[in-house]
């Protein structure tokens, strides 16, 4: 293998909607290089954070029906039972739900915590507070996903937070999905909460730390057969 080569597999790849960032941290770098030099370093270290933000490295997925993974990296800030946003249509009554809390250093592609098929996809506009509080469940800005999987219906929420301004979600209604699947992303630092069925048991403890895509929230079935895994 060449030294070039190398290089090349350990680099970690960017997620395309980071181009266009980037692009402009670079440019805005290069003009306050033009200032002040020391301005242009900070500049320059502002561009290489913004790299970092778009990072998208691959992960080997856990793979058993009823497992329910982590869509997001983050630590997990909330669990308990409580009401599903209205405008997923998941019914009246509390559900299981794990929040994790996305700082501006994590990973921000979002993964799917199941395999299922989407079944609704609901936006709602808010405000931008603190995504660590649990008000921020209910007020700030969101994007809902509905699963539907064999082992019950999912609702995956991306939620805005204090300083992210944006949610991007890549899939639509009817669309299958697979567990660990690039769902969509969030920027710049924010939430996601993850509603399962009341079969769901927690594997995670608040105060953990999440990798989307890898981490194992809650088990539907606790009995069943050995793991196998997906890289992706």
């Amino acid at each position: 293998m060449s030294i070039l080569e190398s290089v090349r597999k350990s680099l970690v790849p960017i997620h395309p909607e980071g181009y266009i960032f980037i692009a402009a941290f670079a440019i805005a770098a290069l003009l306050l290089h033009w200032v002040s030099s020391t301005l242009g370093w900070v500049g320059f270290i502002a561009t290489a954070w913004c790299v970092y933000f778009f990072r998208d490295p691959q992960r080997l997925t856990p793979l058993r029906e009823g497992l329910v993974v982590s869509p997001a990296d983050g630590v997990v800030c909330s669990i308990g039972f409580f009401l599903p946003p209205a405008e997923l249509g998941l019914g009246a009554e509390p559900m299981q739900r794990v929040s994790i809390f996305m700082s501006v250093f994590d990973v921000h592609v979002n993964r799917a915590p199941i395999t299922g098929r989407i079944s609704k996809v609901a936006y709602k506009p808010g405000i931008f507070l603190n995504a660590d509080l649990d008000k921020a469940s209910e007020d700030n800005e969101r994007n809902g996903v509905v699963i539907d999987a064999p082992s019950g219906r999912y609702g995956v929420v991306q939620i805005a937070g204090l300083v992210a301004r944006r949610i991007v979600c890549f899939v639509q209604d009817g669309q299958p999905i697979g567990v660990g699947d690039r769902f969509g992303l969030i920027r710049f630092g924010s939430r996601v909460d993850v509603y399962m069925p009341t079969a769901a048991k927690p594997r995670v403890a608040v105060g953990s730390r999440a990798i989307a895509g890898e981490t194992i929230l809650a088990d539907v079935n606790s009995t069943a057969a050995p793991l196998s895994f997906k890289a992706g």
